[in-house]
């Protein structure tokens, strides 16, 4: 049948798509004749076109440089020097045939080589064998005569006619290729009618072989499954029919298939064997897991799924029901870790079948892999994390004692990480981290030992050091070599950042002989090299876990003070020099320790700068403040100006300002009552945003002073920016005042400036009468200090406005 059909079929194709190309191609021969000569001749005219305007311009260019160089005296033309000047213009050019240069006058007339009789009225003039052109020619603006120039169009008419080959060269072989692409879709197309004529022999045959085979099973009660395809013709109304038929003997017969349908819906893998362990039945869910076929397995021994390298067989006797593991092997050759459960088809084990269901469990052991790999190395860095890191710590210190050798722990923090953070987010954050990691994997000998303590702190173990001279130099270019080396700048979204790392260095067993107490000491060594400015090593020492103790026990209490009550605040007044009047105070924070008394704020604040909580005081001593405040005005009428301190970290806040304003109104404050005091340093540290802040800091009617004046680095033009009102001068200039010259003309330079530039001096640190004096002598506005008591409480304060109004205040004696 397939034999008679194919021929009829194919012929008729064939004949069909030869005289569709046929046509086509008569079609397109036409319209390409056409359309090529029409291009041709276009494209020839617009070049030509082009290369004449080319042509005229360089010409143009050629009789300007000429007329530059024409040489002239009070307006006259030198004859013998332009005379040579236009020779040398014309001789050896094949384009350039002659100049003519006519004075103004018509006096001059200078000639070199060949010139037409006549002259053209017209500026360009074009002839078939040459290209006439006129160009004036002048000097300061004034025409002093015409130039005329002579071009022969040999090398153009060469290049026209050279162009208009090409052109015809080209489309005579476009022409070719064109057919030649036309033969071959013509071909294409004979084979594509050929192909079509054959499919459609190929699906008919496959449908009617598909009706055989279902017909075949159908004969063995095997009901199979229902036929697909089109339908319209004879065979699809066949393909209904047999349907129709197959679907009335299923449901009048019980399918011995029915079982198999189950297996293949369940999700598991089924594998069913006899009792000598030879595959008998598998699922669907086995084929797709093991990449077999449907049938491929059975009659296979069990074995040939199972690892060869563990030997077992699958166990149907697992105690108490729990699932069991296996490894089972693909048709590739691939292991698929499995978790089974398996049991005996019947009552006789000898002889009963058996049947094991398993489950693939591949992302299991990956997931727990994963999370093995976790517990142990850190996930950004790809070094062991602070517990493995431990863990190997203690293996290392195991050698090393059965070694009778030592070793030593590098503790490696780097400087100024959270600037890093906070300039240019986390994400380079994170590149940083992994950059330290990647090159202190470069600069240490291989099979060092590196993980990642916590944040941007690592540790490096250097192990089977000897006890001998070099050791310790070897220790000093190692720790060197690494600091440099994490030193170099690398390049972060863009632009280049510049790191630099501290190292503390303890040692296996003289600093310590367990872990915890090797990492402490090599902590404490850390801070030591954080406190000498960075980008240094230190070397444990006794005396420095003293001051780490101390430290982490300072700073761990610091937190627990908001919630203890601890944190006090008191006053130091400041006096009116002039009139002995109090005219104000400053508060100051005080930290109250049942164990210890009262801790100063140089032993606290700066735990409290690192850790961030120096936001949470600073607001807790203005709300504090505010409330004090109020409790005052209750009996005096004007308590004067208080003054709060300001750090850079609460600068830094993004609503900053609306937290003071919100405290402010809470308790009814006036702005015009506070004094914010900034340091030099904070406001140098980003003086175009600072600037921003304070003038909203001074719109809202706050004062603003400069703390500590003197010691920092402000420039007067830079103080000059800044809405600042007060300035007070530090303490240590103020200590020898009244016997060291040198810190007396400090001051007294600091007060006339301050006086020129209309703000109020303060004296900070005033505790003897001969510095009083001395001051009042210079003209100082306000001072403070323990001359006048040591800083009190609210309370304390409010009596001395009291006494201050009821005239009784013992101080203001000091200033009769």
């Amino acid at each position: 049948m397939t034999g008679k059909i194919l021929p009829r079929y194919l012929i008729l194709a064939v004949a069909l798509a030869a005289v569709v190309c046929i046509l086509l191609l008569g079609n397109f021969y036409a319209q390409y004749q056409s359309m090529a000569g029409a291009l041709v001749e276009t494209g020839m005219r617009q070049h030509e076109r082009s290369l004449a305007a080319g042509f005229e311009r360089r010409s143009r260019a050629r009789l300007h440089r000429i007329a530059d160089s024409l040489d002239f005296t009070d307006g006259e033309p030198e004859v013998m020097s332009n005379q040579e000047l236009l020779r040398h213009a014309v001789e050896g050019r094949d384009d350039f045939i002659g100049l003519r240069f006519v004075s103004i006058d018509g006096d001059t007339v200078l000639e070199a080589g060949e010139l037409p009789a006549s002259i053209p009225q017209s500026g360009v003039h074009w002839e078939e064998q040459r290209l006439q052109l006129q160009y004036p020619v002048e000097q300061d603006g004034e025409r002093l005569g015409t130039l005329y120039g002579n071009f022969g169009l040999i090398g153009l008419q060469e290049a026209t006619t050279e162009f208009r080959n090409n052109m015809l060269a080209a489309e005579q072989q476009h022409r070719q290729s064109s057919f030649l692409w036309i033969g071959v879709t013509m071909a294409i197309m004979l084979l594509l009618c050929g192909a079509v004529v054959w499919l459609i022999i190929r699906s008919q045959n496959q449908r009617i072989r598909e009706i055989k085979t279902q017909a075949e099973k159908l004969s063995e009660s095997n009901f199979g499954e229902d036929l697909h395809g089109p339908r319209g013709d004879e065979l699809g109304e066949l393909v209904d029919v047999f349907n129709n038929m197959r679907d009335r003997l299923k449901r009048t017969t019980i399918s011995r298939d029915y079982v198999d349908n189950i297996l293949s819906g369940m999700n598991e893998a089924i594998v069913v064997t006899s009792a000598d362990n030879m595959i008998t039945k598998v699922n669907h869910a086995t084929a797709r897991m093991l990449n077999y076929g449907d049938v491929e397995l059975v009659g296979q021994p069990l074995s040939c799924i199972l690892d060869n390298e563990r030997g077992e067989l699958l166990k149907t006797d697992a105690p108490t029901g729990i699932p069991m593991e296996a490894m089972f092997l693909t048709k590739d050759g691939e292991r698929v870790p499995v978790s089974y459960t398996g049991s005996i088809i019947g009552d006789d084990e000898e002889t009963a079948d058996r049947i094991y269901a398993a489950q693939n469990i591949t992302e299991r052991r990956k997931a727990e892999q994963r999370i093995r790999y976790l517990a142990r190395i850190d996930a950004l860095t790809k070094v062991p994390n602070r517990m493995q890191f431990q863990h190997l710590l203690q293996r290392a210190i195991a050698r090393a004692k059965r070694s009778r050798k030592s070793l030593c722990l590098l503790y490696i923090d780097v400087d100024q990480f959270k600037e890093i953070n906070d300039t240019f987010g986390h994400l380079a954050g994170d590149t940083t981290l992994e950059t330290v990691a990647n090159r202190l994997g470069e600069a240490l000998p291989e099979g060092t030992v590196v993980g990642r303590l916590a944040g941007d702190e690592f540790a490096v173990i250097v192990d089977r050091l000897a006890d001998d001279p070099d050791t310790l130099p070897m220790l000093d270019k190692l720790a060197r070599s690494i600091l440099d080396r994490l030193a170099d700048p690398f390049y972060v979204q863009g632009h280049e950042v510049f790191m630099t790392a501290s190292m503390g260095i303890a040692s296996y067993p003289t600093d310590a002989a367990d872990v915890i107490d090797l990492i402490r000491n090599a902590d404490a060594a850390l801070y030591h090299a954080k406190k000498a400015g960075g980008n240094v090593f230190a070397y444990y020492s006794p005396e420095m876990n003293e001051a780490a103790v101390e430290r982490l026990m300072t700073k761990s209490k610091l937190k627990r003070a908001f919630e203890r009550d601890e944190l006090l605040v008191h006053y130091q007044p400041k006096y009116n020099l002039a009139t002995g009047e109090v005219i104000g105070a400053e508060a100051l924070v005080r930290w109250e320790l049942p164990e210890r008394g009262i801790i100063l704020p140089s032993d606290f604040i700066p735990i409290a700068e690192e850790t961030n909580l120096i936001v949470e005081i600073g607001e807790w001593v203005l709300d504090r403040v505010c409330e004090d405040f109020r409790y005052w005005q209750r009996s005096v009428p004007s308590p004067g100006r208080v003054s709060v301190n300001l750090s850079l970290k609460q600068l830094r806040q993004a609503n900053f300002i609306n937290r003071i304003s919100a405290i402010m109104r809470g308790y009814g404050v006036s702005p015009t009552s506070l004094e914010l005091e900034i340091t030099e340093t904070t406001l140098m540290e980003n003086p175009a945003r600072t600037i921003k802040l304070l003038d909203e800091l001074y719109a809202l009617g706050l004062h603003l002073a400069i703390d500590d004046f003197g010691t920092g680095y402000s420039s007067l033009s830079a103080l000059q920016q800044f809405p600042i009102s007060t300035l007070k001068i530090d303490k240590s200039f103020v200590r020898d005042i009244a016997v060291n010259p040198d810190d007396a003309t400090i001051v007294g330079t600091i007060v006339h400036m301050g006086r020129s530039l209309k703000m109020d001096v303060v004296a900070e640190g005033v505790e003897t009468e001969e510095q009083l004096a001395f001051l009042q002598t210079l003209d100082c506005n306000y001072v403070q200090g323990l001359l006048f008591g040591d800083p009190m409480s609210s309370d304390n304060y409010l009596e001395l406005l009291l006494a201050q109004a009821d005239g009784t205040d013992k101080y203001r004696a000091l200033f009769a």
